[in-house]
């Protein structure tokens, strides 16, 4: 494996959204990580065949049915060699289990054993379902995200789900690994997406406390009440962003665009620029602004990013076995990441992963035999 993490073995009962991106990027960056899955496939249900669950990049499958005794027992003996586990299930459940936190920690006391949630391990919505949209909702960030005048919304999945929730769970899994190596002791990292993605709007809760920040959409700086922190469109319908904030900068852009220079980024500047805009198009546009002080980017679709000369140059994307992608990050100048391997089917490595966590082949073969584990699936099965 290679990586800062190469050597850290964490256990990944698979779920959805910000779980299994969390140890895809314990995977990308080197860590062993072995997937736990369900004998029968669970997930969205939108049929999406196995090669492009890019979430589960980099890591093995195995299918263990969590009703049989041996099945627990085989769990229980992958968490005992594990640095960490990662697990998003709603409160309780690994414990009715018998692989909750005191089980887990009572038989691997430098366990960190990481929960992944939507509202928290605790609190009156603790068991209640939801999705990131009503995450972002409960934090005052959702109704931050909109123009004047329109309802609030919807970022993707990215601020609760990714942001609040898978970069947060890795982060303090992270902490608490680098805590145990001193102390010898794991603990709980309790994530929930509510709490990420409130800690997110940090500076924007200080900057509505100084009365810098109105409660209105639209009407601030960076949530398109400025012109010049905005998206335009262009001669062949297509976008461009600009965002100099700074003074400086904003002389840059208005000096390239042949206007005069003004600090005013009220009606009037927005009017001039999208008429101006409009005038040529967005390649145009990039031929004379990017690259400068200006700041400035093309708006790309997801079709058109891995194909820009920077990210091109960066290797900021990766084909793999046909489907392009975003490659691991950040970057380390020691210790790089290796090219991520394709996502596995259910059951898709199973005999080699549990052999190099030590189990024994021999019990290998006899949990199949009992059908305690599944054999691996023809690919996209379920999806046909």
């Amino acid at each position: 494996m290679m990586g800062p993490l190469a050597g850290i073995r964490i256990v990944e009962f698979a779920g959805i959204g910000p779980a299994p991106m969390a140890a895809m990027l314990f995977a990308d960056l080197g860590a062993n990580v072995i997937r736990i899955d369900r004998l029968a496939p669970s997930g969205l249900g939108i049929g999406m065949p196995t090669r492009f669950g890019l979430l589960s990049r980099g890591r093995p499958s195995v299918a263990i049915d969590l009703k049989h005794k041996d099945g627990i027992a085989l769990a229980a003996d992958l968490i005992d060699e594990a640095d960490a586990l990662i697990e998003g299930f709603r409160p309780g459940t690994m414990e009715r289990l018998g692989l909750g936190p005191k089980e887990a920690l009572a038989r691997n006391p430098r366990l960190v054993y990481g929960r992944m949630t939507g509202w928290g391990q605790s609190g009156p919505l603790a068991q209640a379902a939801g999705h990131d949209l009503n995450y972002l909702a409960l934090t005052g960030a959702l109704a931050a995200i909109g123009r004047a005048g329109s309802k609030p919304t919807p970022p993707l999945n990215l601020a609760a789900d990714f942001g609040g929730g898978a970069l947060y769970l890795a982060f303090g899994l992270a902490c608490a690994m680098v805590e145990a190596q001193q102390s010898g002791r794991g603990q709980i990292v309790d994530a929930a997406m509510t709490e990420g993605a409130a800690s997110l709007m940090t500076a924007f809760y200080g900057m509505y406390a100084a009365g810098l920040h109105k409660l209105e959409r639209g009407t601030n700086l960076l949530d398109s009440g400025s012109a010049i922190y905005e998206v335009y469109e262009c001669a062949d319908g297509r976008f461009i962003s600009i965002a100099p904030i700074e003074l400086k900068f904003r002389e840059v852009l208005f000096e390239r665009l042949g206007l005069p220079y003004t600090t005013d980024d009220g009606p009037t500047v927005r009017s001039q620029l999208e008429t101006l805009f409009k005038t040529r198009s967005r390649d145009e546009w990039c031929a004379l602004l990017e690259g400068t002080d200006a700041c400035f980017a093309p708006v790309l679709t997801i079709a058109e990013a891995p194909h820009h000369p920077h990210n091109v140059a960066r290797g900021s994307f990766v084909e793999v076995e046909g489907v392009v992608q975003p490659g691991p990050a950040p970057r380390f100048s020691r210790t790089p990441a290796g090219r991520p391997t394709p996502p596995r089917g259910l059951g898709e490595g199973s005999r080699s992963a549990l052999a190099d966590w030590g189990i024994a082949r021999e019990k290998i073969d006899a949990l199949f035999s009992r059908g305690v584990l599944g054999e691996p699936k023809t690919q996209d099965a379920a999806a046909k």
